[in-house]
């Protein structure tokens, strides 16, 4: 069982939730910038600890406790990886009643400011979900290494193939979702893939694998973001960007069918 860390005198409204997976993120999380985001008063933190064993889960204690109810934590008990972690902090949202939920990384390549706008995007458009891509571009900062571009290119060229539609950055680690009965349906089960469950989910959730609910195509879209870069000590490295295309490549064979969605925790 998991468990949440929580002040038990505040009753929060869980509108907007952003997920934050953390692995042995001791050193690397920014308590400011978890701040900055807990601060706009426009969104719940939920930072999920996925088993770490460093420090991670006295910072987390911390930032729940400096976070006046904006800022909660929920501990994993074993490292299941990023996916995982990613799936029960959605989870926890929607049978929270949750109404749009976001992910990023926990070592905020993606700045606070953009994780905001591409919120906005989501409300203002009445949109189902809302991807930030990374391109590089006059008036943007996007600060990337060349081979994690050239293998990024690569990706995104498979991930089109397998989700039968144009999509320029799937793997951009900021990502806002309305919640209903698709994105429910999509996270009811474990992801078959972890590299590359960014791919899995949006399949799920378009109807490309699974027969539960859908969202149609053109309730996505794909927002540049003004700044990103990358950030050292990055757990991405160049193995795991050959298991992500490995994972990838895994995808055709998935199931047809999803299993039952999970009842609330």
């Amino acid at each position: 069982m998991s468990t949440t860390i929580n002040r038990a005198h505040k009753h929060y409204l869980h509108q907007n939730v952003l997920v934050i997976p953390c692995y042995n993120e001791e050193k690397r999380l920014s308590a400011p910038l978890v701040h900055a985001l807990a601060d706009s008063a426009r969104m719940t933190i939920l930072l999920v600890d996925d088993g770490s064993t460093d420090g991670t889960a006295q910072l987390l204690s911390s930032l729940v406790e400096a976070g006046d109810g904006r800022i909660l934590a929920l501990a994993l008990p074993k490292n299941g990886g990023k996916a995982e972690a990613v799936r029960q902090g959605i989870r926890w949202a929607i049978d929270r009643g949750a109404i749009r939920i976001g992910y990023t990384d926990a070592d905020f390549a993606t700045p606070p400011p953009e994780v905001l706008r591409l919120l906005d995007a989501l409300d203002h458009q009445n949109l189902g979900a809302v991807l930030g891509c990374r391109v590089a571009r006059i008036g943007a900062h996007i600060e990337r290494h060349t081979t994690r571009h050239l293998m990024s290119r690569l990706f995104a060229a498979i991930a089109s193939k397998a989700l039968r539609v144009t999509v320029y950055d799937t793997q951009c680690g900021a990502k806002w979702f309305r919640a209903n009965a698709a994105l429910d349906a999509a996270v009811s089960t474990p992801f078959h893939a972890n590299w590359s469950f960014d791919v899995e989910l949006l399949g799920r959730l378009m109807g490309r694998w699974g027969s539960g609910p859908r969202i149609e195509d053109d309730d996505l879209l794909e927002i540049p973001i003004r700044a990103w870069r990358d950030v050292d000590g990055s757990k991405v490295q160049f193995r795991g960007m050959l298991r992500a295309l490995w994972d990838l490549a895994q995808m055709p064979r998935l199931p047809a069918r999803l299993g039952p969605t999970h009842p609330p925790a």
